[in-house]
């Protein structure tokens, strides 16, 4: 028997050769390996329901790839996917962790106060419970069997109306400890939703756009990468302040974000660096980068922080545009993009 490791590090022909009589040795360790994807997603899950469901969901992807090509190869392409996509998990769980710090201590607290309500009501119970067995003790010595059941049956009434009553508290007790949990449910959700939003301008931040490249590459879709770089912002640092940047900065993700389409995504890259992802081809998105420089592009008036109104500002951008083929990765997608946008940022100064 050989592991999964060397199996894949090892030609085909050599360990059919090496161990012919191990027919059944391929499918059985392809079946366990795929089992192991389906298990790491599962607790991925169980462990941070907010990120490990789409962690599962690409682990399923990629053990269906695997059972629909057996390959060699196709298994060394799909661990090495495997391992993106546990690390890239492991990262966004280790910042989930740490920015939810405060929020767990909160929610350790309610808890705590719970079980320190819970322990009280327990004790409670417990000395009505002791009362009613004490009470049947009493009936079993007794002579009557008249009196034995007229007894029994008002022993049985005091007891049902303890569980009664244990019942009716419990269920106030859930419906109070499900409205604090759904409290910090939904700080939670701000808060990661908060994680994938670029602090100065609200639009995508950086990973949140990588993250929608991914997803779009895995699915296979049709998309183009745009990026915009405003064209002599640094002047504007100089010149007016970098409260007047940052406002420009603002001003401008909204227009961009106003005139993007519901199911397009905004982000800013880094500095005066923007990115629109638009889910069509590069003719459909040249037509939206017209519209882009047609209602983006122009006058902004920018607050400096003086309280009066602040100079305005032309702005204008260098854009670069890159769509995605099969078989393009991330990083050359965004290398492509990037250069396309220098070209026109040198097309630009040529014009001035």
């Amino acid at each position: 028997m050989i592991s999964l490791k060397k199996f894949l590090d090892m030609d085909s022909t050599a360990v059919l050769r090496a161990e012919p009589e191990s027919e059944g040795l391929f499918p059985v360790t392809l079946q366990s390996y795929r089992a192991v994807l389906g298990a790491i997603g599962k607790t991925a899950a169980h462990i941070s329901p907010a990120l490990g469901a789409d962690l599962e969901a690409n682990l399923q992807r990629l053990e269906h790839r695997v059972s629909v090509n057996t390959s060699s190869e196709s298994v060394k392409q799909n661990q090495k996917q495997v391992e993106v996509q546990l690390r890239e998990w492991g990262d966004r769980l280790s910042d989930h962790l740490k920015s939810k710090a405060d929020e767990v201590r909160e929610i350790l607290v309610a808890l705590s106060k719970t079980a320190e309500s819970v322990g009280s009501w327990d004790h409670g119970y417990s000395n009505q419970f002791k009362e009613v067995t004490g009470r049947l003790e009493q009936i079993a010595n007794l002579d009557d069997l008249t009196e034995i059941r007229s007894s029994l049956v008002k022993r049985v009434s005091e007891l049902k109306g303890s569980v009664d009553q244990m019942t009716r508290d419990s269920k106030e007790l859930v419906a109070h400890l499900r409205a604090e949990v759904s409290i910090y449910e939904t700080k939670l959700k701000s808060a990661e939703q908060l994680s994938l939003r670029d602090e100065l301008t609200r639009v995508a931040n950086r990973r949140s756009v990588e993250e929608r490249i991914r997803w779009c590459i895995e699915c296979n879709q049709t998309f183009c990468f745009v990026m915009l770089d405003l064209n002599g912002f640094k002047q504007v640092n100089d010149r007016h302040g970098h409260l007047a940047g940052d406002d420009l900065l603002k001003q401008f993700a909204v227009e961009l974000q106003s005139n993007a389409r519901s199911g397009d995504l905004v982000g800013r890259w880094g500095g005066d660096e923007f990115v629109v992802i638009i889910a069509c081809d590069k003719t459909g998105a040249m037509s939206h980068v017209d519209r882009i420089r047609e209602w983006v592009f122009g006058k902004y008036t920018v607050n400096g922080g003086t309280g009066t109104e602040g100079p305005v500002i032309h702005v204008e951008a260098s854009i670069g545009v890159a769509e995605w083929k099969t078989g393009k990765t991330l990083q050359e997608l965004i290398a492509e993009a990037d250069g396309a946008m220098y070209k026109d940022k040198n097309r630009s100064r040529l014009r001035e």
